[in-house]
């Protein structure tokens, strides 16, 4: 049966070479077990039959049987007519309307024959009306057994060439009949049983067919747990085999580095989120096992300062650390904030990114073979050939997901065993997403801000009121506080009613004369753009009017006011890390979300979030659930080897959480995946990836 189901579409009847190339073009279907896992995104219940009388113009998919007293045709332009059928059930007259194929219509079709009629109810001069209607005869049809009738995805070019979702409902049909004998199971009997899971051969024929709405959701839920349940098998594989393969650098000393800096240097007391933090990275470097540690925490929350005592401890054994930042002006940044932290202390810190280059780039490279150079603070460069350590214990990613799966396991050569991993991020990844993409690292987050530090207060504006605006931010730099404002766009687009960031720069040159202004946008070469972002980290410009470039940017504690204009055109995580820009000093911040007065409700929803919290998880969730997961977090370079067709990350976390349990308890009893009673769930694992790459071990 396993032959049937990778079968080429093209040998299904009623398929052929060209719209197999149309199937596989446009929806990935290239066989038949593509097509049985294209599932239907809604149905509708075909088993009721409506009378014309009940029917108003708000109904969603009815079913009337009766039929046609008579046809009309008007002329609509050259070659053009709209053809409409009276259609009379004995309790009232409703209108059959073609815009389209009323030509097959008046020849298909004969007054005084009983039809079934399916279609969405209108109304239109006064009468009901349906427009392109699904029309069969009633000759013995069995309402009952059509049960709902799923609808499937398709694209403009496949309807254009006739390919509704009709059309590939006759395919699935087809497809479905062929099916002789059961579809082979993929998961065990005893999980199946013990969960009370569908079979398999009986949840893919009901997803398409499905009697009910209970059994329905029965089959979806079978179909779920399998994707999920590989997904996060797949994983926890991974990560049960770098822990028995990798042997980690032992940080067995806490010496005078981390001493010195903990009792002398250190500005505040480490709130009890990096103490917990810091508890987790010392149990693990001391474990004897690689740590692969994903460190959350929103910006400003101190995830830099617990970086570098881990990178403390790596020194007091003898060890190099490095941090790797996306962008140079991030690297700088960490590098100036390190020095300042470790002010007076006897360790050597250096920087490496494009910039640096000559006899300075010489000299670095000779003091990571040599030794000399304890921490590395860098960008892509590190990971060039020419960049060797003598001892490199402890890699530090900062915003990991800015750099690819490749480019971080060319760390690994650098060291002769793996080195300790600490990847971080500002984004906040909700439980279930971060459970399937990073399943295989362990988790510390960050959930309080240091001392002294203020929530920043969001506001929403309207933008028939940016004079009473213009004059709070006035009254702000005038403190001696910044202030950003931030558009969405660079130029004008013709198709976009969006500010223009260069007309609106001109603007508000006039409007705060008495201020000094800068502009950073993402087409300026790199040299202008960090100048820019480092005159305004001087001071010397207190308005800076920007992009989202500055979303991850330069420490500025001084800037107090974050203007962000058409909020309504951002996700409400970029919201939340560009309002992450401000309140990092002790003043009080503002965030000022500026939007027109007309909003959509999803829209609506997002400003009221970002006002009413700044909890980055909470965002984190509530994003999700509004624009599903998608590549968030760079989804395509994680451990999702395979793509879901029909779970959802999002809505379905309690699957999400049963599966990896599942997972957990098969890896357990089969930790190295040899055991015969589990070869089913070898086997199909192998069927299902798409890569030998072991993303777990390079994350």
């Amino acid at each position: 049966m396993t032959d049937i189901l990778t079968q080429d579409i093209q040998f299904l009847p009623g398929v052929g070479p060209a719209r197999r190339k149309m199937l596989s073009e446009e929806l990935g279907i290239s066989t038949f077990g593509d097509l049985l896992q294209h599932y239907p995104y809604k149905y509708v219940d075909r088993s009721r039959l409506y009378a014309i009388s009940e029917l108003t113009g708000d109904m969603p998919y009815v079913q009337v049987r009766g039929r046609i007293l008579s046809f009309e045709t008007f002329d609509m332009g050259p070659r053009k007519q709209r053809v409409v059928a009276h259609f009379y059930d004995g309790t009232a007259v409703m209108d059959l309307t073609w815009f389209n194929g009323g030509k097959y219509a008046l020849s298909a079709y004969r007054p005084g024959v009983t039809y079934i009629v399916f279609g969405r109810p209108t109304v239109f001069g006064g009468r009901i009306n349906v427009v392109h209607p699904d029309i069969e005869p009633d000759d013995g049809l069995d309402l009952a057994a059509m049960g709902m009738q799923p609808y499937y995805h398709t694209t403009e070019k496949m309807k254009k060439a006739g390919m509704n979702s009709r059309a590939v409902e006759r395919l699935t049909k087809s497809l479905i009949e062929r099916l002789r004998t059961p579809l082979p199971e993929t998961l065990p009997a005893d999980m199946t049983a013990r969960l009370h899971l569908m079979p398999r051969d009986e949840a893919l024929r009901t997803v398409h067919y499905p009697r009910d709405a209970r059994t329905l959701e029965r089959a979806r839920a079978r179909l779920k747990f399998e994707e999920l349940f590989y997904v996060q098998l797949n994983i926890v594989r991974y990560a049960s085999d770098r822990r028995r393969r990798y042997r980690g650098y032992v940080f067995a000393r806490v010496g005078q580095n981390f001493n010195h800096f903990y009792h002398h240097n250190l500005p505040f007391e480490l709130t009890g989120a990096q103490k917990r933090v810091m508890r987790d990275i010392r149990r693990d470097t001391n474990s004897g096992r690689q740590m692969n540690r994903l460190l959350q925490g929103d910006v400003g929350s101190g995830k830099t300062l617990v970086a570098l005592m881990a990178m403390l401890l790596a020194a007091d054994n003898g060890f190099q650390a490095c941090i790797m930042a996306p962008t140079e002006i991030l690297a700088e940044q960490h590098l100036a904030t390190i020095r300042d932290f470790l002010g007076g202390m006897p360790l050597r810190v250096e920087l490496l990114t494009g910039v640096v280059k000559g006899k300075r780039r010489r000299g670095v490279l000779d003091g990571l073979a040599s030794g000399e150079v304890q921490i590395l603070v860098g960008t892509h460069a590190v990971i060039e050939d020419t960049v060797q350590f003598a001892r490199l214990g402890l890699v530090v990613v900062d915003e990991q997901h800015r750099f690819g799966v490749a480019q971080r396991a060319r760390l690994w050569a650098k060291s002769d065993n793996p080195p300790h991993i600490l990847v971080m991020t500002a984004t906040p990844i909700p439980r279930t997403l971060a459970m399937t993409l990073y399943g295989d690292l362990d988790v510390s987050v960050i959930d309080e801000l240091p001392p002294g530090r203020k929530p920043v207060a969001t506001r929403h504006v309207f933008d028939s009121r940016m004079a009473g605006l213009y004059d709070s931010i006035r009254r702000q730099v005038a403190l001696g506080r910044q202030a950003y404002i931030v558009f969405p766009l660079i130029e004008e687009s013709e198709k976009s009613d969006l500010k223009n960031l260069e007309a609106g720069y001109e603007t508000l040159r006039e409007v705060f004369p008495e201020f000094a202004l800068g502009k950073v946008h993402g087409r300026m070469k790199p040299a202008e753009k960090d100048a820019e972002m480092q005159r305004f980290a001087s001071g010397a410009t207190q308005i800076l009017v920007a992009t989202t470039v500055i979303e991850v940017g330069v420490n500025v504690p001084n800037a107090s006011v974050m203007v962000i204009l058409d909020a309504q055109r951002f996700g409400l995580s970029q919201l939340h890390q560009l309002r992450g820009r401000v309140g990092r000093g002790a003043d009080q911040s503002y965030c000022i979300l500026v939007t027109p007065y007309k909003l959509s409700e999803d829209t609506r929803r997002r400003i009221d979030i970002m006002c009413d919290t700044n909890d980055g998880f909470r965002i984190a969730e509530a994003d999700l659930k509004l624009r599903g997961p998608g590549d968030l977090e760079g989804t395509q370079q994680s451990g999702m080897a395979f793509d879901l067709k029909i779970a959802d990350i999002a809505r379905d976390g309690q699957l999400v959480q049963l599966a990896r349990d599942e997972a957990q308890r098969v890896i357990e009893a089969d930790p190295e995946c040899r055991s015969d009673r589990y070869a089913l769930l070898w086997e199909r694992l192998r069927q299902l990836r798409k890569t030998d790459i072991n993303w777990g071990a390079i994350s």
